[in-house]
């Protein structure tokens, strides 16, 4: 697992054949995913990439990874018990505050994950860019019942939704 930058290049020439003519298969190597190109990995790629001889040999066997699709990111969201959605709540519960996520809003950030292609390492910077601002402003406001978080959030196009617990709601200024 990692990311090694700059990679694919030396296996898409290793596997780059001839595309010539009418009837010729022209590939892109940024059209395949990355668990595709690095099936086709070899030891010799990984001379090539700059490790050293001594390092590749210690390595009995290479094995890839399929990139994570956003149903596995939501999972990730949501599931473990260290999750960051139950991170963020219960920061959330020292204010006396619900945080609530929205099934599209976990969708969203998952979505964003994998635009940025940062995977789940990602997650957590997003949902701190997300959550922040009203992290910040949730300890002088009063009478905060609840945060809802729903795709708009995400997107960056309003504010976390708040509720009062006098039936007031608003968003976060």
């Amino acid at each position: 697992g990692g990311a090694f930058a700059g990679l694919e290049r030396i296996i898409s020439q290793r596997d780059k054949g001839t595309s010539i003519g009418f009837g010729a298969d022209v590939k892109n190597t940024q059209d395949k995913k990355t668990g595709e190109w690095m099936k086709g990995l070899e030891p010799e790629d990984l001379l090539k990439f700059g490790l050293i001889p001594e390092f590749i040999g210690r390595l009995p066997m290479i094995a890839t990874l399929e990139d994570l699709d956003e149903k596995s990111l939501i999972k990730i969201l949501q599931e473990p018990k260290n999750s960051l959605t139950k991170q963020y709540k219960r920061l959330f519960e020292f204010e006396n505050v619900k945080l609530e996520f929205r099934e599209d809003a976990l969708s969203e950030i998952a979505k964003k994950a994998i635009n940025k292609k940062t995977g789940a390492r990602g997650l957590r910077s997003i949902m701190e860019s997300i959550l922040l601002k009203t992290m910040f402003a949730l300890p002088d406001m009063d009478n905060v019942n609840s945060v809802t978080i729903d795709r708009s959030v995400v997107k960056g196009k309003s504010e976390p939704i708040i509720s009062y617990s006098k039936n007031k709601s608003t968003s976060a200024a």
